[in-house]
């Protein structure tokens, strides 16, 4: 098939999509038929891997043929150069289709907090997306595109995968360039991935990731890393510190995948939550979330009334925090990484829901600060430890919801984790 006939079906589902607030800026037809011809011209080779496949990215993420808004149109800017980590994508043959909504300036982990509209659930209209990639992931979840960069900085690249039935890759701190990246936490942000399946995760990692001089937080990667042996031990919280906050569905799918883990080889180990939860709780209810405020405090203060309001909200938090209280939390993370160091002896990786539940449209709406909270029990420590981190999806619910379990490890197992997720995943996600 010609990549020209390729552009054309994404033309053709784009406009039969039923979710209008997936993107916020479109490629022109023009264009993409313009690009796919270019394609066309230039042939298959190893060196386009990603040769005439359409993808997406957040609009946080710089495109050069687009404005970036990070879903704020009073913010939007209009970048000379891609983000580097799309010009490698686009190098390698891959073909732009537009840029995704999202909670605003990478802000929520929910998917409502936009005034581009609220992408929802592709099972389930009635349900959030999860964010703050929402748009990125009902995009390759609504097959509008094959895969999709989102950023994940609080679980952004992996609630948004659990609840559209995806693949999520959350790579290792600087392992892919934030350059041309509007940043949320500068010091934690990860460009993720959006898949359908692990082996499309990888390729594209390996496509995008690499050190980048220009980005002060990108790293090299280590020349080897032992991979997870083929007998594991794999770290579950205690009973009590498990939560579903009332989804029982979700917790019965969660034993499942334990079980199916023992079934490859695993063995379960119980293991101490309450450093992993406590970190978590730092992020937005510490020092940290000053962060934060200093990447977009000073736009919105020069902006009086522009930004969404529960993301004004939460970046003011900031201002209520000193110098002094920023060393304070520094040390407390660095005791409870210390605590978590027992952990990483007793296992090779974490088994943990990617969310504890999904909610409804209208009960976010209501509640947005506790219900997104409780969407970052399991993922909001993950960037502030150095972690990497594989979702993948673990089955579905009687109501048709899917359901997700995450893989956690130490930094630079990305490829491991995509090797273990292999051998986990169910036939429709290898």
């Amino acid at each position: 098939m010609r990549v020209y006939d390729v552009a054309v079906e994404v033309l053709k589902r784009l406009t039969a999509a039923a979710d209008k607030s997936i993107w916020i800026t479109r490629v022109t037809n023009e264009a993409l038929l313009a690009r796919a011809a270019e394609l066309d011209r230039m042939g298959p080779s190893a060196d386009l891997p990603l040769f005439g496949i359409p993808f997406a990215v957040k609009d946080n993420i710089d495109v050069a043929a687009f404005p970036t808004t990070a879903a704020c149109p009073e913010f939007a800017y209009m970048p000379k150069v891609d983000a580097t980590v799309v010009r490698k994508l686009l190098d390698a043959g891959a073909m732009c289709v537009g840029k995704t909504n999202l909670d605003q300036f990478a802000t929520g982990l929910n998917g409502t907090r936009s005034p581009y509209g609220a992408p929802r659930c592709v099972f389930n209209s009635g349900y959030i997306s999860g964010g703050s990639s929402s748009g990125s992931a009902v995009a390759v979840a609504s097959e509008l595109v094959s895969f999709a960069l989102g950023t994940d900085t609080a679980g952004s690249g992996r609630v948004p995968a659990s609840f559209n039935n995806l693949v999520g890759l959350k790579p290792t701190k600087g392992l892919l360039s934030t350059t041309g990246v509007v940043p949320a936490c500068r010091s934690l942000d990860c460009v993720s991935i959006f898949t359908k399946t692990i082996s499309d995760a990888r390729t594209v990692l390996n496509v995008a990731g690499g050190f980048d001089a220009v980005d002060v937080f990108s790293r090299r990667r280590p020349p080897s890393v032992v991979p997870i042996p083929k007998s594991f031990r794999f770290g579950v919280p205690q009973d009590g510190q498990l939560k579903f906050f009332g989804d029982g569905a979700a917790h019965d799918l969660y034993l499942a995948s334990l079980q199916r883990l023992r079934a490859i080889g695993g063995e379960p180990v119980t293991i101490d939550y309450s450093p992993f939860d406590e970190t978590a709780l730092l992020l937005y209810g510490g020092a940290f979330v000053a962060e934060r405020t200093a990447a977009v405090g000073a736009f919105l203060d020069a902006n009086p009334g522009v930004g969404h309001p529960v993301v004004r909200r939460i970046v003011d938090t900031g201002k209520d925090f000193s110098a002094r209280d920023a060393f304070i939390d520094s040390y407390r993370l660095a005791a409870l990484r210390r605590r978590t160091d027992v952990t990483w002896e007793q296992v090779d990786l974490l088994a943990l829901p990617t969310a504890g539940t999904i909610y409804t449209v209208d009960q976010m709406l209501a509640d947005p600060i506790t219900l997104n909270s409780n969407l970052g029990y399991y993922t909001n420590f993950v960037n502030l430890f150095d972690l990497s981190a594989l979702a993948v999806p673990a089955g579905f619910r009687e109501t048709g919801l899917p359901f997700g379990i995450t893989f956690i490890a130490p930094a630079w197992h990305d490829e491991a984790l995509c090797e273990f997720g292999l051998r986990y995943a169910l036939p429709s996600t290898l």
